[in-house]
């Protein structure tokens, strides 16, 4: 998240204005009131109705825009001050899960930044020491099942529509653009 962040000022010499999709997790309980299961991970994680709501379509409309509605780590609602956005701006989203068939009608242009679960579990696992345990860097730990089904079934949605561009970022310090061909999905398959 960070390197697209870090990128969204000097893409094409426009305003860029980048939101997370994190800023739109729903409560815990809503997260997990079907159980921890990759399925609710994937199905339950986000609100997009308020992603659409307090971005999407007032940004579209040229209105002021809420960057976020929840904050995971409090699992409080936030209520961030209005951001106004000049006429000719670029939104940019990010975040897990934004290319699901739903939402394929919200974006002009997709990025997907892949990296195979080997080195996607770790980097995940490292960003919250406070809920590490022994040899969960093994994507096929039990710890981590909830996160690897959730990207499956969100890889087996997502695969039918080909990003723009796709961003292999499995060396953090390399990050290598892949021209995406639609006849091959198997770029998808990691």
């Amino acid at each position: 998240m960070g390197e697209l962040l870090a990128l969204a000022p000097h893409v094409a010499g426009r305003t860029v204005h980048a939101v997370s999709v994190d800023g739109f997790h729903h409560p815990r309980a809503v997260r997990h009131a079907r159980g921890s299961t990759g399925e609710s991970f994937y199905a339950d994680s986000y609100d997009y109705e308020a992603l659409r709501r307090k971005v999407l379509r007032p940004f579209r409309a040229g209105r002021e825009i809420f960057p976020a509605v929840h904050d995971v780590d409090t699992d409080r609602p936030v209520h961030p001050d209005p951001v106004e956005l000049p006429e000719d701006a670029l939104l940019l989203v990010e975040g897990i899960f934004l290319r699901r068939p739903e939402l394929r009608g919200e974006w002009d242009a997709t990025c997907l930044i892949t990296a195979p679960l080997q080195v996607t579990v770790p980097r995940g696992n490292a960003r919250h020491p406070e809920r590490r345990v022994a040899g969960d860097d093994d994507p096929q730990h039990p710890a981590n099942a909830r996160y690897v089904e959730g990207q499956r079934l969100y890889r087996l949605q997502a695969r039918t529509w080909a990003p723009t561009w796709i961003v292999d970022n499995t060396d953090l310090s390399r990050p290598e653009l892949i021209e995406p061909d639609p006849d091959e999905p198997q770029w998808f398959d990691q």
